[in-house]
């Protein structure tokens, strides 16, 4: 870790932004459509989805300032409960919340060039690049803090850049499908069905990162000013990409054509600029996703190195290069990230990370309403806008999707939560540690 924050606000948006805008947009459409049909229904999907991550963040931002310190859930959930919850969460995080993702965009990535290159989609191709751009990333995240920003900086933008100019040329160029965003009454019971709870934890995928900065709350310069402003509006920023973005998808490829696909980004890039220049658009989606495996990068092993300062079983990964940078962390995170490209489907790997990763919000979420009435000291910078409303909605719509995750993906979600228990045999093994430490200690004394 440097010995001074290092970062600015528009490199910690950046980080918020390229976790947003990754995988989940290009990808999770074609899941969607299986079951739902009405487009007004699809959009609600995602304009729902960003009002619940914009109330994450809202509610993140005031426990950020309150809190400011690297490790995201597992250094607030352990100051506002007890020190196990939190050391699951950050297991969690270990486990399944940085790595599993950036595997997810690894493998989208792989998916798109395979695709428009014509090889194999399920042959050893497909994982040699996923695992190669994990690889280059990785290595640049050697480099010091200010580099590291400095390129997530440049690739956000021009993923950004990417998405306005799809959105605009996709209004303007693609013939219409013979589809209306026009409101019909069978448009409410298809967003109270269960069929859209499940496509919800596509859309939160999507969404997730709207809490990216708060990782790396201790590289940012003046957090409690700086943190709230990048959550709050990266998040906003990425609701109106989105929703605008999957008008596009619908307006300009039939929805048969992307029901069940994960190249939804290609499909609709083929409808709109034709097969040559959608094949070129389709590049640059998944180059795109570089800024998303990036960010990633950067904010995973900063939980690992966290918990290292604070638990002996993780010790070692609290070492940093000469360049500030916790390199063990950032190795062990890419060694977790191979394997899951060698060994999980891109689906199964969205619904464990969905369900999973809820849990630990959803207790943060919580958590606010605990500080608040512990602690009457409020932030000088920020406090939660709406608040009780903000976190309430927020806890709503994530446990109504929990529970029906829960009954229509019992095997994905039961591995999400057998994850958050395996947590715990770690914790009882570092007390034991501690134990003994404190036991040899005490003996040494006495003699």
């Amino acid at each position: 870790m440097p010995s001074k924050p290092a970062i600015g606000v528009s490199a910690a948006a950046a980080v918020v932004v390229a976790n947003m805008i990754g995988t989940g947009v290009f990808t999770s459409l074609g899941y969607q459509v299986i079951d739902i049909q009405s487009p007004l229904a699809v959009l609600a999907l995602w304009i729902i989805g960003g009002l619940v991550a914009l109330c994450g963040a809202l509610v993140y931002a005031e426990l950020g300032a309150r809190m400011p310190r690297s490790g995201g859930e597992y250094h607030m959930l352990s100051r506002i409960y007890h020190p196990v919850i939190g050391f699951l969460a950050g297991f969690i995080s270990i486990a399944v919340g940085f790595a599993a993702p950036v595997a997810a965009a690894a493998i989208a990535m792989s998916s798109y060039l395979t695709s428009v290159l014509g090889l194999n989609t399920h042959g050893p191709w497909m994982t040699s690049i996923a695992v190669i751009a994990v690889m280059a990333v990785t290595f640049i995240h050697l480099f010091p803090l200010r580099t590291i920003g400095l390129f997530q900086i440049l690739v956000t933008t021009l993923k950004v850049i990417l998405v306005l100019l799809f959105i605009l040329f996709g209004f303007a160029l693609a013939t219409p499908q013979p589809i209306s965003f026009a409101y019909s009454p069978a448009v409410v019971p298809e967003i109270l069905s269960s069929e859209f709870a499940v496509s919800l934890v596509y859309v939160m995928y999507a969404y997730s990162g709207w809490n990216a900065a708060i990782y790396i709350a201790s590289e940012i310069h003046e957090p409690r000013r700086n943190l709230p402003i990048a959550l709050i509006g990266g998040t906003s920023a990425v609701m109106l990409l989105y929703t605008l973005l999957n008008a596009v998808f619908l307006y300009s490829a039939p929805i048969s054509e992307m029901a069940g696909q994960t190249e939804v980004g290609y499909i609709a890039a083929r409808h709109i600029f034709g097969e040559t220049a959608g094949v070129a658009m389709s590049l640059l989606i998944a180059f795109g996703l570089i800024s998303t495996i990036s960010a990633m990068t950067w904010a995973g092993p900063r939980v690992l190195q966290t918990m290292g300062e604070d638990y002996a079983i993780f010790a070692a990964f609290q070492r940093a290069n000469r360049n500030g940078v916790p390199y063990l962390a950032l190795l062990f995170q890419f060694v977790v990230v191979c394997y899951l490209i060698l060994s999980s489907s891109f689906e199964a790997i969205l619904i464990y990370i969905g369900f999973t990763l809820s849990l630990s919000v959803f207790l943060t979420v919580i958590g606010l309403f605990i500080v608040r009435a512990r602690d009457q000291q409020r932030p000088q910078h920020y406090l939660t806008w709406g608040y009780p409303w903000t976190p309430l909605i927020f806890l709503i719509i994530t446990g109504w999707m929990l529970v029906f995750l829960l009954w229509e993906k019992p095997i994905e979600s039961i591995v999400g939560l057998a994850t958050v228990l395996s947590g715990l045999l770690l914790y009882a093994w570092n007390s034991h540690l501690n134990s003994r430490m404190t036991r040899r200690v005490a003996a040494a004394l006495t003699d």
